[in-house]
């Protein structure tokens, strides 16, 4: 007997849920639905009945055995303690930025003290509901539709507040709140699309940007190395040659030097002024075969084909060379050497008159 009142009970209950989905009305309790007074009571667990005894509120039964009086007590409601899921029916909504939304939800809360639901509100799970829709339709007005979508987290913790807040007088407290879907009209969803669309080419186009500009840059500092590594071979290099040349310079200066120290050995020695005047010839008929070839302008002697002559003349400016004075001693030329220097002006004289003159 006990058990088929309970799914009875159940079975009625059930009912009156699916008719509050689907018309969204206020449910009737039906008080054939109760439990009856028959002295010795089973409360299940997680369930509270409220006995009224001469129609006051007396206790609130605990689960396990209980004891009546007939007659004189009655069960007046029964709460259920378990947490309780309520579909929110879906709705329209206008965010800040004046975008209507249809959205709905998923309710989870708890009866917290069975004497306040009982007492302090005729249907607790309806009154919630339409709690929570006005509160939905209220924490929307205050954002704009971007804002609805990412700040999803805090727009459900802000209904869960509201709802804590006011239902805390009918001894119901709301667990969380989860918002199932939100429906945007269509030209607003075309308008979002084209919005993503614009953002993600904006984002391509800066990352190729900042790709061109990292590669320009890269290009920049390849071509800053590279000339800065040639500048510096070309440092390195300068410097061998400049050594080098250097090097070359003083080897031929000691070696002219030591080729002089030898001439001048030489020339001390026993027919040394045969052997320089021998030197002179060659030199005067290897330079004399060499005219007129890197040039068309000569200075010829008066007498070119008199070697003896010019070998004379040279050994002669060798012989005032050598017989010149010491630095500091009295300057004194005899007439011999001078006679010689007169004669060697007046055939250069000579021959620069025969050069204009040609």
């Amino acid at each position: 007997m006990r058990r088929w009142e309970m799914l009875a009970r159940a079975a009625r209950g059930a009912g009156c849920l699916g008719s509050l989905q689907a018309s969204g009305c206020a449910p009737r309790r039906a008080s054939s639905g109760l439990p009856r007074n028959t002295v010795v009571l089973f409360v299940p667990q997680q369930e509270a009945w409220v006995v009224e005894r001469m129609g006051r509120f007396h206790r609130i039964l605990e689960p396990g055995l209980n004891i009546l009086i007939p007659v004189l007590d009655r069960i007046r409601y029964v709460q259920s303690l378990k947490e309780i899921v309520i579909n929110v029916p879906e709705q329209s909504a206008v965010t800040l930025d004046n975008v209507t939304l249809q959205i709905d939800g998923v309710l989870y809360l708890r009866i917290m003290d069975p004497y306040k639901a009982s007492y302090g509100v005729e249907d607790p799970e309806y009154a919630v509901t339409q709690l929570a829709q006005t509160t939905m339709r209220s924490e929307l007005g205050k954002l704009s539709l971007d804002k609805v979508f990412r700040e999803r987290e805090s727009l459900n913790a802000s209904i869960v507040d509201a709802i804590n807040q006011a239902a805390d007088c009918w001894g119901i407290r709301c667990l969380r709140y989860e918002i199932k879907d939100i429906h945007v009209p269509p030209r607003v969803k075309e308008s979002m699309q084209m919005q993503v669309e614009a953002e993600r080419r904006k984002r391509a186009t800066v990352l190729e940007s900042e790709g061109t500009r990292e590669s320009a840059i890269n290009v920049a500092e390849g071509k800053k190395q590279a000339q800065i590594l040639a500048s510096e071979a070309e440092k390195a290099e300068q410097i061998n040659q400049a050594a080098g040349e250097a090097s070359a310079v003083l080897a031929k200066a000691k070696a002219k030097a030591e080729a002089i120290r030898i001439l001048a050995a030489a020339l001390t020695q026993h027919n040394g002024d045969s052997a320089a005047s021998l030197t002179v010839a060659e030199q005067y008929v290897s330079a004399f075969s060499k005219l007129a070839k890197d040039s068309n302008t000569i200075l010829l002697p008066s007498n070119p084909g008199d070697v003896t002559s010019m070998v004379a003349q040279a050994m002669g400016v060798y012989g005032a060379l050598t017989k010149a004075p010491a630095p500091g001693a009295p300057h004194s030329v005899s007439s011999g050497s001078s006679r010689d220097v007169q004669s060697t002006d007046a055939s250069l004289d000579e021959e620069l008159d025969r050069v204009k003159l040609s």
